[in-house]
């Protein structure tokens, strides 16, 4: 079983990373972290707040693009191109391809935000007081060694990009030693943008295992928004909205997603509340980010187990 999971997962990787639209995104990412640093040149001794906060807060904007557009993509474009069907006759259980796919977009989730990560702690690392030569001279190092191994790795040139990229990160981690907390701010965010598009792409699976691409990202960005303002659905005034209505929201901020654990305020991230240790809080997170995750891929392998494919 494990074995033909992992084929599944490593194709949908595959096809994902070829996808034109994943490099647009990616682009556009870097840009913004990028443009971080012109922001961040215009303030008054807030550089590194700046871009560890555009960079932090860019990670998770475009990871959940990413997750939409590839959750709601992914299994259709096995059922456009037909490929879906020769996949199926084989000795492949249908929960085990929903499980595949749903992997398999996750580790490229991973891999985004392991380069754009990277990316906002090597301008980090340049801005409190490492040498912008030795930032900038591991970076190319890092490129060209991208460039070589994608040479020499013709046939699995694409899965070059996953060790790479972790061991990008890590290295620019170290490097963005010297800016502290900020430093905890942008770790915390990448670890909590990670897993609060599981839950994201575990929402696309779901609709995309019955519904049209328009549709599934339509209604994951829904639940992404409703996820989003969880809390405040849960809190409604009574003199404003009524008791019908904020017994409705109450309702909804119960069974939704609550998103806003994985957006907590700034002081948490810095690690300025004692009582809520940030590494406790994402340990919280994962918890609930696991559980819903499981939640929406058992829903999911059921309803796929009972479509019909004309």
């Amino acid at each position: 079983m494990f074995g033909r999971i992992a084929a599944i997962t490593l194709n949908t990787y595959r096809e994902a990373v070829r996808a034109r639209v994943l490099y647009g995104l990616l682009a556009l990412a870097l840009a913004t972290t990028a443009y971080s640093l012109v922001i961040a040149n215009m303030s008054l001794h807030d550089e590194a707040r700046v871009i560890a906060d555009l960079g932090s807060a860019s990670i998770s904007l475009y990871t959940v693009l990413v997750s939409v557009v590839l959750g709601a993509t992914s299994l259709h474009r096995e059922l456009e191109l037909k490929t879906i069907f020769p996949i199926l006759t084989r000795q492949l259980r249908r929960h085990e391809y929903v499980i595949g796919k749903y992997l398999g977009t996750l580790c490229t989730l991973v891999v985004f935000i392991a380069i754009d990560g990277g990316a906002v702690l090597g301008i980090l690392a340049a801005q409190t007081g490492r040498s912008p030569a030795l930032v900038g001279g591991v970076a190319a190092a890092f490129l060209a060694a991208l460039v070589v191994l994608s040479w020499r790795a013709k046939l699995s040139r694409v899965f070059v990009l996953i060790p790479w990229s972790l061991v990008f990160f890590v290295t620019m981690a170290v490097l963005s030693e010297t800016a502290g907390s900020e430093r905890r701010l942008v770790l915390a965010s990448c670890a909590l943008s990670a897993l609060e598009v599981a839950i994201v792409a575990a929402v696309a699976t779901l609709f995309s295992s019955f519904s049209s691409p328009f549709l599934t990202a339509i209604f994951t960005l829904g639940i992404f928004i409703v996820g989003r303002s969880a809390d405040t659905l849960g809190n409604l005034p009574a003199r404003v909205f009524g008791s019908t209505a904020v017994a409705i929201g109450k309702g909804i901020a119960r069974v939704v997603p609550n998103l806003n654990a994985y957006v907590p305020p700034r002081p948490l991230l810095l690690g300025h509340v004692p009582e809520a240790p940030v590494w406790s809080h994402v340990a919280g997170a994962a918890a609930n980010a696991a559980l819903y995750a499981l939640i929406l891929l058992g829903i999911s392998c059921l309803v796929f187990r009972r479509r019909d494919f004309q």
